[in-house]
């Protein structure tokens, strides 16, 4: 994971440019193109101090493009526009499993001089057919990777996940998986502090790991009384305690085994794992924000010790601390 930062500048070089090319086809899905127009085609906003993005939106056959949905597109970018591109995105559309040859070796041709090559949704059908995925963990919607991994059985696929980034391919799932994949994508690149302006800009939740099931059992608790969100918010204000399973569900007055399965229902994700997770960001921010020596920073989150943060951190963005704070402190 760490090739992808080395080379880029620090967050705060506001001003540095990178090209994003996104490439749309017959039967574009709205939402899937939306979802990347939000975090990567929006002008620079200068309450945020974010990056700013050269943004594309490219084709086959410039002219019109048949949107689904009852839309069109109005694409005046070839393939050409990806040949530069330091990210290229390919959007999800309705028949995903034709491939125009042309498509396919633009993908070919982006990842082989070392482009991050990203497919949202049903995108990622044409990175397994241009061979991109063979021997790596990717992943589609729900209802497709059964039939990804039917069509391509050299790729790893995980059908229980939101994303997934291996080297320099990036495949995401379903709808608002998208956004997640984007901004997880983000974060490896420009640190969390942009991610979460980002985040900020189109409401939405700074970062959902990837490891995150695609769907949860209980997405709308029965009644208020049943919902963890309260709890979820007193374990962020309280990252520097204790927080066994044990503990976490006496407060909610469940046994262990009830709060640890109601609490996947309703997060997808175990509580020492979004626990885990929360800790994690906690000290990306302070790494990002202050100069707090490491070992404070991982008595404040809850790690207890330097090793223990170095840990749980290296596991999680690929770097250690140290290089992290290189790369993003301001």
């Amino acid at each position: 994971m760490s090739e992808l930062i080395d080379f880029l500048p620090s967050l705060c070089n506001s001003g540095w440019v990178q090209t994003v090319a996104v490439v749309v086809q017959d039967g574009a899905e709205p939402f899937g193109l939306g979802s990347l127009v939000e975090v990567w085609g929006e002008p620079h906003h200068p309450e945020d101090d974010n990056p700013v993005f050269e943004f594309r939106v490219c084709t086959p056959r410039p002219g019109r493009v048949r949107g689904r949905s009852a839309f069109d597109l109005h694409v005046d970018l070839g393939l050409e526009a990806t040949e530069d591109a330091d990210l290229v995105c390919f959007s999800p559309k309705y028949d995903f499993l034709e491939h125009d040859e042309r498509v396919l070796e633009a993908a070919r041709r982006a990842h082989a001089r070392g482009a991050v090559v990203y497919a949202h949704c049903s995108g990622a059908f044409e990175l397994a057919a241009a061979g991109l995925l063979d021997g790596r963990e990717c992943t589609t919607h729900w209802r497709f990777t059964g039939l990804m991994q039917q069509l391509y059985p050299l790729a790893r696929v995980r059908p229980d996940v939101l994303y997934v980034q291996d080297g320099q391919v990036l495949t995401g799932a379903g709808a608002a998986a998208g956004i997640d994949a984007s901004l997880h994508l983000m974060r490896e690149r420009f640190g969390a502090r942009v991610a979460a302006a980002t985040a900020r800009r189109i409401v939405v939740p700074p970062h959902r790991d990837g490891g995150q099931a695609q769907f949860i059992a209980r997405p709308v608790p029965d009644c208020d009384a049943e919902t963890f969100g309260p709890l979820l918010g007193w374990i962020l204000e309280h990252l520097d305690e204790e927080l066994a399973v044990d503990d976490l569900a006496r407060r909610v007055h469940m046994s262990p085994r009830t709060f640890a399965r109601r609490f996947r229902d309703e997060t997808g994700t175990t509580p020492h794992a979004w626990v885990t997770a929360q800790r994690v960001r906690a000290a990306e921010e302070l790494l990002e924000r202050t100069d707090q020596p490491v070992d404070r920073i991982a008595t404040a989150v809850g790690f207890g010790n330097a090793a223990a943060l170095r840990h749980h951190f290296t596991r999680v963005r690929g770097v250690s601390p140290q290089i992290y704070r290189r790369q993003f402190a301001c």
